[in-house]
């Protein structure tokens, strides 16, 4: 499992230098100003609260959480 979670990293890493894309622009669309868009959107998806990141807002309590839930939709 930690060589799949590296592996990931340093492909996103790569991606990030090779095409210069911001790590962030991945949760681009599930980012919000507000944490009440963010716990509107939490609810959407079957979460129950949302979660800070980088100034933004996000539904569930982690991105792990929002993951999961995003995979069942």
């Amino acid at each position: 499992m930690l060589a799949i979670r590296t592996l990931k990293t340093i492909s996103l890493a790569l991606m990030t230098v090779l095409l210069g894309i911001s790590p962030a622009f991945a949760h681009g669309k599930g980012m919000y100003a507000s944490k009440a868009e963010a716990q509107k959107r939490a609810q959407e998806i079957g979460c129950s609260t949302s979660h800070q990141n980088n100034g933004r807002w996000m539904p569930c309590s982690d991105e792990r959480e929002l993951h999961k839930q995003l995979r069942k939709q």
